[in-house]
């Protein structure tokens, strides 16, 4: 039979090494306890100062976010380019008062670890959207370049029209046959810009031919004067008036001209109304605008002559 104080005496010694393991957890829970609780008490002052810190540079960014926008209007009216660029330096006055807070808050590991991260996730997306970065860039230059605004006709590339809306990855040109087309700000930067609208003015070329049998000062001084006394027409003294070729069946001359211009129908309006006035002038000063004429010889070898096919006609008929 078991002794009952071996037994007793047995189980002390169990509940005494269970107590023992378990006070080492409890007091090393215990330990970091006291420590985090000194630890945030000896922290208190400088959560203090981030506190303080934060609301400086919470204010400091609505302020420098309204000087930056201030600025921003007065060197481009790109709304879309004002909220982005607006809320950039917001959050930039922001992250390097987290970056000072951090500091502040003794926590240098972390500021290292989030540098480095933001470093990685950076250049992983540098890689990823290159394009995208090239159009984002391009869209900044031409805020800043501003060599279009919204409504000026431009000519992009091949593409003619009115420029309807940019924003940091395209501008949109409405072409005179009605289609939308979105070019990239990439391309728009890298390729010749004509702008038609920012100087107001635009040079009509027309060429026209005349008679060898006109007298061709009397034609030059037709033309000049029914253009010049023709409304809309503008920069008088400009114009350049130009023989330019003896063609086939014609003396051609070349007439440039200024205009306003408005618009591109504006623009058609007056080539159509300058190649009328020429025209109804020659009407009444009876100078020809010869036109190609063909002949035909029947007499080649081989062939027949016209009186003969109609004799050969005439025979058929009967």
């Amino acid at each position: 039979m078991n002794d009952p104080q071996n037994t007793g005496e047995k189980i002390k010694q169990a509940a005494d090494s269970l107590t023992t393991e378990m006070k080492e957890p409890i007091e090393q829970i215990t330990g970091k306890v006291v420590t985090w609780w000194d630890y945030f008490l000896n922290m208190l002052p400088n959560m203090a100062v981030a506190v303080v810190l934060f609301i400086i540079f919470l204010l400091s960014a609505k302020a420098i976010q309204k000087v930056f926008l201030r600025l921003f209007r007065r060197s481009s009216a790109n709304r879309s380019l004002e909220n982005l660029f607006g809320t950039i330096i917001y959050y930039l006055v922001l992250g390097t008062g987290l970056f000072i807070i951090l500091d502040v808050l003794q926590l240098d590991k972390a500021v290292t670890s989030l540098l480095a991260g933001v470093g990685v996730v950076g250049l992983a997306l540098g890689f990823a959207f290159q394009d995208i970065a090239a159009n984002f860039v391009s869209g900044i230059i031409l805020a800043f370049r501003t060599p279009f605004h919204i409504g000026h006709i431009v000519k992009i590339s091949d593409y003619m029209g009115t420029v309807t809306r940019t924003n940091l990855r395209v501008t949109v040109v409405k072409t005179f046959q009605g289609q939308e087309v979105y070019i990239p700000n990439k391309d728009v930067l890298q390729s010749p810009i004509q702008n038609f609208t920012i100087l107001g003015q635009r040079r009509i070329d027309l060429a026209v031919g005349v008679s060898y049998a006109d007298d061709l000062q009397k034609v030059e001084d037709l033309v000049l004067q029914t253009l010049k006394d023709l409304e809309g027409v503008i920069r008088h003294e400009d114009m350049i008036f130009t023989y330019t070729e003896f063609g086939d069946s014609s003396i051609n001359f070349e007439i440039k001209f200024w205009i306003d211009y408005p618009d591109n129908p504006g623009f058609l309006h007056m080539r159509s109304k300058a190649i009328k006035a020429i025209k109804k002038a020659f009407d009444e000063n009876e100078i020809t605008i010869p036109f190609p004429i063909r002949t035909l010889d029947f007499g080649i070898k081989g062939g027949m002559t016209l009186s003969e096919m109609n004799v050969n006609s005439s025979n058929a008929a009967t």
